[in-house]
């Protein structure tokens, strides 16, 4: 079984690993990303992540939580709003930083790995619960989680290249317009139509940031 977002998250995510295996990005490992308190390595760590996450989350059998809406899970995201030093953002940053320890090659390879793995199982799976224990009591449909690991991935992959002075990496466009799509929707929760539809189409009345995060 396939959709457009299976295909465009696995697409996304060899983009990824093509840009962590940039010579830029070994060479800039150690130094500051363009991320506050992220290093260059654990910002690739936390990119990488984003795959490396799936295969044990599609593991075993459907979890038995609740399953939410997509907007639902961003509305229970401990992450959004937190303090940069918050509980949350720290072990998000201590988790990349442990992911990099392992050096920008082993880090590929676990990429690599994940992508045979995921490239098979997203073929066959159908469009059933899946859940990350690290987010809390709650699953998201498959389909709805790739849609926020793509986010995710196309969002870290311009942090990653921002940061060693490279080009960002060009995106499938069905990939674009999901991210777009849920950008825009967060974006609009949190600020407001009036204000998202006056960005995007009235700069002499435009507000000083409609950023969904």
């Amino acid at each position: 079984m396939t959709s457009g977002i299976r295909d465009d998250f696995l697409a996304t995510a060899r983009s990824a690993a093509d840009l962590l295996r940039e010579p830029a990005v070994a060479a800039a490992w150690n130094g500051p990303s363009a991320l506050p308190e992220f290093s260059v390595g654990g910002l690739a760590g936390h990119l990488a992540y984003q795959v490396l996450l799936l295969p044990d989350a599609l593991a075993g059998p459907e979890p038995q939580e609740e399953t939410v809406s997509l907007l639902d899970h961003y509305s229970r995201a401990q992450w959004i709003d937190s303090d940069l030093d918050g509980d949350i953002n720290v072990r998000i940053r201590n988790g990349g930083e442990r992911l990099a320890a392992e050096g920008p090659a082993a880090l590929v390879a676990r990429v690599d790995q994940a992508l045979g793995e995921l490239t098979g199982l997203l073929a066959s799976l159908p469009d059933r619960p899946a859940r990350v224990p690290l987010w809390g009591p709650w699953s998201l449909r498959l389909d709805d989680l790739l849609i926020t690991r793509t986010m995710e991935l196309v969002v870290h992959s311009d942090d990653l290249a921002v940061s060693v002075g490279i080009a960002t990496p060009a995106f499938p466009q069905g990939a674009v317009d999901a991210v777009v799509d849920l950008l825009s929707r967060l974006a609009v929760r949190r600020h407001g139509p009036t204000d998202v539809i006056r960005a995007l189409s009235r700069a002499e009345r435009a507000p000083a940031t409609i950023t969904a995060f």
